[in-house]
């Protein structure tokens, strides 16, 4: 598969990450397999969060994959803190001690990638840069990120933190391409034109932050999968008509819409089928054109003024 910076760091990783929050419906030996097949195809960056299965995720994963030193250094691992039950936390203990629990249950040392998950607005600059400092020094993480954050919320952090962030991982599919359509709305009256999320795609391509798009293949918040949908069919009809062109399949064609955007984008799968897996990576290998991938846009209900 081919590869990418992420962000301003050296870190070399898959245009695809692999995201794990569904590996808890794996049965071992599938999970085994699923893993497996990941690393043949290139495919060795997976993203974790402290949530995901109340943790469960985390530790069937590290069994899957038998970790050990030299499995380790052939991966990269990203995990998220700051969720809890009814609030969000980025107080200097939580991400401490949230990523000691990580690192445990991952069998690991270290992460590759931390990210501060979902914005809390009671954050102190302050104490996430303690926190971000203890941990470098300590090695327990190599470069962080955030998820779900605004540009001001980013330059809230980087008041205090100085480390670079490198990540912001951001809602985004063909059907969920807000931050997309409002920069073609530019003073427009239209629902388009509402910028809700401050310009955040332009933010991190001037300042080099990698986006990581979740639910590439979600419409709505986890409303549904738009491949196949009847609520989408002239979307599907684009698709296939690509996939056909390409002989890849509509997953494929779906992510490398995704892909093509100069903002060199690493989206994260949730698929735990080894086929879907195998399209998704696939992906890196197709270039859309330009009129490929406006039809796309367009085809999903998106307008152009």
């Amino acid at each position: 598969m081919k590869t990418m910076k992420l962000g301003t760091s050296t870190l070399e990783v898959p245009v695809v990450a692999v995201g794990c929050m569904r590996i808890n419906s794996l049965e071992k030996a599938e999970a085994e397999q699923f893993i497996q097949t990941a690393l043949d195809e290139g495919a060795n960056f997976f993203d974790h969060a402290d949530i995901y299965g109340a943790g469960a995720c985390e530790e069937i994963f590290a069994d899957a994959i038998h970790m050990n030193a030299n499995i380790r250094e052939k991966i990269i691992l990203q995990s998220k803190c700051g969720i809890r039950k009814g609030m969000f936390d980025f107080s200097k203990e939580h991400i401490l001690e949230s990523v000691d629990n990580i690192l445990a249950r991952l069998k690991t040392e270290y992460l590759d990638v931390l990210l501060l998950h979902r914005p809390d607005t009671l954050v102190e600059p302050d104490e996430v840069a303690e926190a971000f400092n203890i941990l470098e020094s300590s090695g327990k993480v190599r470069h962080f990120g955030v998820s779900n954050q605004t540009p001001m919320q980013i330059q809230l952090l980087q008041k205090s933190v100085k480390q670079p962030i490198v990540a912001n991982q951001l809602q985004l599919s063909i059907t969920n391409a807000n931050m997309i359509s409002q920069g073609f709305n530019v003073n427009m009256d239209n629902h388009s034109a509402v910028n809700r999320d401050g310009l955040i795609l332009d933010y991190c391509r001037l300042n080099d932050i990698t986006i990581q798009p979740w639910s590439p293949f979600q419409y709505g918040f986890f409303e549904g999968v738009f491949l196949g949908s009847d609520k989408f069919p002239e979307l599907n009809q684009k698709i296939d008509e690509i996939a056909t062109k390409y002989e890849v399949s509509n997953t494929t064609i779906a992510i490398a819409w995704i892909l093509r955007h100069p903002a060199h984008m690493q989206p994260v799968i949730g698929t735990m089928n080894i086929d879907r897996l195998k399209d998704c990576i696939k992906a890196s290998e197709v270039q859309l054109t330009r009129e490929e991938w406006y039809a796309i846009f367009l085809a999903a209900g998106n307008i152009l003024p």
